[in-house]
């Protein structure tokens, strides 16, 4: 099991960038890792998303939401071809802080028997998270 955790904070509502993270159809427009997201977020839902980090021609997933809760988690579980093999668990978390500003967590917990082997990957990975992060905060405190 491997985990990849970043977080940022936001100079902005929960609300807002609850609500930017879950515009998904504005992610070509702006998001640098996730190219889109397809599908409805809704627990035991399948999506689809195309993620593309730094120095990647991109993968296109079809996991299964696990968790949607408004203002606060989105969590879903994607496979490469069958389960065991690659998983990886995306989470996104938003935390209101007392200042009125959020931190915004975006992590994911990888396990399967091909970990070891895409563990250069993994830091390609990290770094899209931190683009993303990056330029959702850039947004909400830009048009608040």
């Amino acid at each position: 099991m491997k985990e990849i955790k970043t977080e940022i904070i936001i100079n902005s509502t929960v609300d807002k960038v609850w609500s930017t993270l879950t515009d998904f159809d504005s992610y070509p427009n702006w998001n640098p890792f996730i190219k889109y997201f397809r599908g409805t977020p809704k627990e035991g839902n399948r999506i689809e998303v195309k993620l593309v980090p730094p120095n990647s021609k991109g993968m296109v997933f079809k996991p299964t939401i696990l968790k949607f809760i408004p203002n606060k988690e989105l969590r879903w579980l994607g496979h490469t071809l069958i389960s065991g093999l690659f998983d990886g668990e995306h989470i996104f978390e938003l935390k209101p802080n007392s200042d009125g500003t959020t931190t915004f967590i975006q992590r994911e917990k990888f396990g399967g028997i091909l970990v070891p082997l895409l563990k250069n990957s993994l830091d390609d990975t990290k770094a899209g998270f931190e683009l993303m992060n990056k330029k959702i905060k850039e947004i909400c405190e830009t048009t608040l």
